[in-house]
C-alpha cells in the first residue's frame, strides 16, 4: 500500500514538475518573442497630404525587428509636428521620407531654382508654395511629353510685383497644415495676383535636363496644377 502511495506521490510530482518546467519554457519563449519585437509609429486612420501630425493622428504597432528599416520612424514624439509629403495609409509604418518638417525648403540633393519666363508657355493658376506639380515639355519639333516622371515641389509662386501669390486673409499653407480642403480652395480662388515667377525644387539632373530642353527656344514648359495636392482623399 505504503508503495502505490509512493508511486502515486512520484508520479503527481513528476506531472507537477514537467507542468512548472512546460510553463518556464513557454514563458522564455514569449519572453525572446517580445525582445524580437519593437516598436514602430503607425497613423490611426489615412491622412491626407499637407497634414501637419498631432499625437491623435498617431499611434505604435509591433514589427519583428528583422523587418524594421532605419526609415521607420519608432518614436511617436519625432513625428508630431511634421507635414505629410504624401498621403499616409491606416497602420502602415510611418517612414521618414513621407514626411517633412519644412516642405517648400529642397530636399537632399535638391536645389531651389527659378524657371526662366522665356521657358514657360503656361503655368496653373491653382498652384500654391507646397503643392506638387506635374511638368510637360511642349516641342515644336517633336511630340510633346511629360518631363519628368515624378510631381515636382514647388517652393514659391511670385507676382510680377515680387509678392508670394496667396490669400493674405487665408494663407493657403496655413489651411494645408490644417488639413482644412474648403479653406485651400478658397485661398486660391482668392489669391492676390497672377502667376509671374515659378521656384520649383529639383535635383541637379532635373534641372540641367529640363534648362537643356528649353534653352534652344522651341522647346516650352507647361506646369500643372496635380490634383491629388487636395482631392487624394475624395478619390480613394
Amino acid at each position: 500500500m505504503n508503495r502505490r502511495r509512493q508511486a502515486a506521490i512520484s508520479l503527481t510530482a513528476a506531472v507537477l514538475s514537467g507542468m512548472l518546467v512546460y510553463a518556464v519554457y513557454l514563458l522564455q519563449v514569449r519572453q525572446i518573442e517580445m525582445q524580437e519585437m519593437s516598436e514602430v509609429v503607425v497613423p490611426k486612420k489615412f491622412i491626407s497630404t499637407g497634414t501637419k501630425l498631432e499625437a491623435a493622428h498617431l499611434t505604435t504597432a509591433f514589427l519583428p525587428r528583422s523587418a524594421i528599416t532605419p526609415e521607420m520612424i519608432t518614436s511617436v514624439s519625432e513625428a508630431i509636428g511634421m507635414e505629410t509629403s504624401i498621403p499616409l495609409g491606416s497602420n502602415e509604418p510611418l517612414l521618414r521620407w513621407k514626411v517633412d518638417k519644412y516642405r517648400l525648403l529642397p530636399g537632399k540633393g535638391q536645389s531651389t531654382f527659378q524657371i526662366p519666363r522665356e521657358y514657360v508657355k503656361s503655368i496653373s493658376n491653382g498652384i500654391r508654395a507646397g503643392d506638387e506639380v506635374v511638368v510637360y515639355l511642349s516641342d515644336e519639333a517633336t511630340l510633346s511629353r511629360k518631363l519628368f516622371p515624378d510631381a515636382i515641389r514647388v517652393a514659391g509662386v511670385k507676382t510680377a510685383a515680387n509678392l508670394e501669390i496667396d490669400n493674405p486673409k487665408n494663407p493657403n499653407l496655413l489651411s494645408m497644415a490644417n488639413d482644412d480642403k474648403e479653406s485651400m480652395y478658397a485661398s486660391r480662388r482668392d489669391a492676390n495676383g497672377t502667376i509671374d515667377a515659378i521656384n520649383l525644387n529639383l535635383t541637379d539632373a532635373q534641372w540641367l535636363e529640363l534648362d537643356t530642353a528649353c534653352k534652344g527656344g522651341t522647346a516650352k514648359l507647361i506646369i500643372a496644377f496635380q490634383a491629388s495636392s487636395i482631392q487624394e482623399e475624395e478619390y480613394r
